[in-house]
């Protein structure tokens, strides 16, 4: 598998990251299919930790993924297995085996019900593994666990479930609950086959909050609408889309039983900022992008629409490259938010890049000048308004554009 550069939209300098307390992590290098790095992450939680998930409407959903939804109702958890290289997903019958395999090796290691452990995979899809594939990694891995609260481990993480990803994607934060402080980090791997339909490649949060696993499961799927499900690389969903949530209650604070519980408000929010960080740094290191670009969509009909009308301009190949090439060709803008099937005016529609007007009542302002307009798509940075004109709807998502490196790491994928 080729290596490739760090995408020129990572992050200049690395994140600060908090250890969660009740949290503890290992990896390894299983040469499965990487040679050389850490493809193996294992995550234990302390006793009682709730969980709650959300995961690819895929109808070819990977191993793991059915196994997830199989135990998620209990809402509790003690381990997170993942594994990077391998889909496990198109496998069939022994794919399923090896997930049950897994979790169980897992639980006999740390004394637990399968039933608590929590499987995750991403890679070439329809390749099977072989028997105790992952299964005989687990007892190194325990051995491993980290004791002490410290970044490392977590930086470690970020890497192991890498796959095209040029970067680790980590993201961490303090929170109050009740004048109490609480630490949310998250985890996330991907870079190609995003277009995420209820969650991302993976992604994993973990807070030491006492958060029943009910509320935890509102917060996650309010959190997603304006997080992951606001992105797209390429338009592909993938087979082994999960997003899992974990809260160890190692941090004691009063007592939460609802999602709209005041308490939670600076929680809430912290743990939303985490997520839409998450998926940002996902677009950042789409595979061979150049430019981070946000879309948003306002005067539509209303929201869902407005959000509709924004990832079909998101997921234009048009619209991508000729933003990759600089060019303001905003007539392709206009082509995709119009096959949306989403009401817009045509005497009314506007259309600006880099805070200039470009269009309006319909038709290109007289005088309309594309130089500013140019200088703008030759940045990193671009941003891009549609208004459909017939509404009050609003909606942002995030995209990168599409270049000849897309199409070099994907032809060269299984090689």
């Amino acid at each position: 598998m080729p290596t490739h550069l760090r995408s020129p939209l990572a992050p200049k300098t690395g994140l600060k990251v908090y250890p969660v307390h009740g949290v503890r992590l290992a990896t390894q290098a299983t040469g499965l299919r990487y040679k050389g790095r850490d493809d193996f992450l294992l995550a234990v939680f302390a006793e009682g930790t709730s969980v709650a998930g959300v995961f690819t409407l895929s109808l070819a959903s990977a191993a793991p993924v059915r196994w997830c939804r199989k135990i998620l109702g209990q809402g509790r958890a003690r381990a997170l297995l993942v594994n990077a290289g391998n889909a496990n997903a198109a496998t069939g019958k022994p794919g399923e085996a090896l997930a049950v395999q897994s979790a169980r090796a897992v639980a006999a290691a740390l004394k637990t019900s399968p039933s608590q452990v929590y499987l995750a995979s991403t890679g070439i899809i329809g390749q099977p593994l072989p028997k105790n594939a992952l299964a005989h990694f687990v007892p190194g891995a325990v051995k491993k666990l980290s004791n002490k609260p410290s970044s490392a481990p977590w930086q470690k993480a970020g890497c192991a479930i890498m796959t095209t990803d040029t970067f680790p994607k980590v993201v961490s934060r303090h929170a109050k609950i009740g004048g109490k402080t609480v630490t949310i980090t998250g985890l996330a791997k991907g870079s190609g086959m995003i277009a995420p339909n209820m969650a991302t490649l993976l992604a994993f949060m973990f807070t030491d909050a006492a958060i029943p696993a009910p509320v935890l499961q509102t917060l996650l799927k309010s959190g997603v609408a304006g997080s992951f499900n606001a992105i797209t690389v390429d338009s592909d969903t993938s087979t082994n889309d999960t997003l899992l949530a974990f809260a160890t209650g190692a941090v004691a604070h009063a007592k939460i039983s609802s999602a709209t519980d005041a308490k939670l408000r600076d929680f809430t929010r912290v743990f939303q900022e985490v997520l839409v960080e998450l998926a940002q740094l996902v677009v950042r290191d789409g595979e061979g992008a150049q430019k981070f670009i946000t879309i948003d969509v306002t005067g539509a009909l209303n929201d869902k629409a407005a959000h509709n009308i924004a990832m079909a301009i998101a997921n234009s190949p048009l619209v991508k490259t000729a933003l990759a090439a600089s060019d303001a060709n905003w007539g392709r803008i206009l082509a995709a938010a119009a096959r949306s099937g989403e009401k817009m005016n045509q005497d009314r529609f506007k259309v600006s890049m880099g805070g200039i007007p470009i269009c309006h009542d319909g038709g290109l302002l007289k005088n309309y000048n594309e130089a500013p307009v140019a200088r703008h798509l030759k940045g990193r940075e671009i941003t891009l308004v549609f208004d459909a004109g017939v509404g009050k709807g609003k909606a942002r998502v995030w995209t990168c554009d599409l270049t000849h490196g897309y199409i070099e790491i994907n032809a060269g994928y299984r090689s």
